[in-house]
């Protein structure tokens, strides 16, 4: 069999890349100016740690209206968009509670990366916001033209361009339901000239005057000082607005100790590590330069998962990593040990049929190609179920499997959820790193006059 040969400067586009992504996942790109750090890429430390790792909070909600009005399903929609906003704010690490008894919503949930003060009340802060987008008419509520919860379908952060100045600015996009397209473009049709206020609950956040009649069901708040407060507004959009606001007793706000001591994390990194490093060199031990390769297709599947979790990717947050979480990683590094292991032995067997370097690559990766394949779907079936049955009632995977999830009620476990998703991320890279970048790599390097033994790649030295 005739295969078709690699460019040798492949292994180094292929090297380079991988060792572009290690870096800067792992370091980020950042700078200061003062005391002021601006951050253009996240690294590992923009990762949020879980409760078990570096502690949290506690709080306790109670609704600020009479007991008599509240029933259970308030209480119960009160939860549920509790849960909501932690999980926008990709803070999967949480236990919210609903005491429909004594009328109080417990939640627990770790610090955000960039903590410093470790101020509980500031952390809770906006957990308890009533958050109900109205548009009213003029700049008193009134008259209310749509509700958020009611009229509003998604809200979407995002940035325009100001047609006067000419100035960028930050926005929330809002795309309406059926129903409020139709409020809004006959609003719009009677009051143009006019203005139309929109509120937060009781603030007013933008009063813009009607230009034309909007009748395509979109429409945008601007005013935004910042991406991160225009996240923020559409988060608190897209989860609803509570039944009623939620008030924090501060006596019994509680800052949450890591379940596992403050070191725990330092002895995870260095035991990892250490395991890291012996895999790759008994890899190279057992299976030479597909070994080396092997090595260095992990590193850029261990650094492809952490850049999914730091909030690396342009519009991603980070990921709330709990110790199921590093679970995860380290079994989806054992997968992806698992098919470099599958694809050397194949090359290996190819030079026992006579193949030459380039014919034994070629069809040793084809060979393992369905193995590799059968074993990683198989993980990410398992890792997808748990998401769904562990996750957010709203999520995805939640909803795919809610007509077998709804017969066991809700099992909200952040802790699971966050090994379900390291797991599908280590597996995605292991796809990309351990078959795309190894074949490439391996490829490009059989190349080099000084690499053309076939004894590097476990055949006999007798092969050319």
């Amino acid at each position: 069999m005739k295969s078709k040969r690699a460019r040798k400067s492949t292994f180094f586009i292929v090297l380079a890349l991988i060792l572009v992504l290690t870096f800067t996942a792992f370091f980020g790109i950042d700078n200061y100016y003062g005391d002021t750090r601006t951050v253009y890429v996240k690294g590992a430390s923009d990762i949020r740690w879980g409760i078990d790792i570096r502690g949290g909070v506690e709080a306790v909600f109670s609704p600020d209206i009479k007991n008599a009005e509240i029933s259970d399903d308030d209480m119960d929609a009160a939860k549920t968009i509790i849960e909501t906003r932690l999980v926008n704010n990709n803070i999967t690490d949480s236990e919210v509670y609903a005491d429909n008894q004594n009328h109080q919503i417990i939640v627990r949930f770790p610090w955000a990366a960039d903590e410093s003060n470790f101020d509980a009340a500031a952390a809770v802060q906006e957990l308890g916001e009533t958050a109900l987008l109205t548009f009213c008419e003029g700049t008193t509520q009134d008259t209310v033209i749509l509700k958020g919860g009611d009229d509003i379908e998604r809200a979407q952060a995002g940035v325009v361009q100001d047609e006067t100045t000419g100035v960028s600015q930050y926005v929330v996009n809002l795309t309406f339901t059926q129903q409020g397209k139709a409020k809004f473009a006959t609003a719009t049709a009677k009051l143009v000239g006019k203005t139309i206020s929109i509120w937060m609950d009781d603030q007013m956040i933008s009063a813009p005057t009607v230009k034309t009649a909007i009748t395509d069901g979109n429409a945008y708040i601007d005013g935004m000082a910042s991406a991160d407060e225009a996240n923020d507004l559409a988060n608190k959009i897209n989860a609803g607005s509570l039944p009623f606001a939620l008030t924090v007793d501060d006596s019994k706000l509680q800052v949450i100790s890591p379940t596992l001591g403050s070191n725990a994390l330092n002895v995870m990194l260095i035991a990892g590590s250490i395991a890291f490093v012996l895999i790759c060199i008994l890899m190279i031990l057992l299976f030479r330069l597909p070994g080396l390769i092997a090595a260095i297709a992990l590193l850029g599947q261990l650094a492809g998962s952490i850049a999914c979790m730091s909030g690396y990717f342009p519009g991603a947050d980070s990921f709330t990593l709990t110790v199921p979480g590093i679970a995860g990683i380290i079994l989806s590094i054992g997968v992806g040990v698992d098919a470099n292991v599958i694809a050397a032995e194949r090359i290996k067997d190819e030079f026992k049929r006579g193949r030459t370097i380039d014919g034994a690559i070629a069809s040793g990766f084809e060979n393992s190609w369905s193995a590799i394949l059968d074993g990683n779907v198989a993980i990410v079936i398992v890792a997808v179920v748990l998401m769904g049955a562990f996750g957010t009632p709203d999520s995805f995977f939640a909803k795919l499997f809610s007509p077998i999830m709804q017969w066991f009620g809700t099992a909200i476990t952040g802790s699971i959820y966050s090994f379900g998703y390291t797991l599908v991320i280590g597996v995605i890279f292991n796809l990309i790193m351990g078959v795309l970048a190894s074949r490439l790599m391996l490829k490009g390097i059989s190349q080099f006059k000084f690499f053309r033994k076939p004894w590097l790649y476990g055949g006999a030295k007798d092969v050319q």
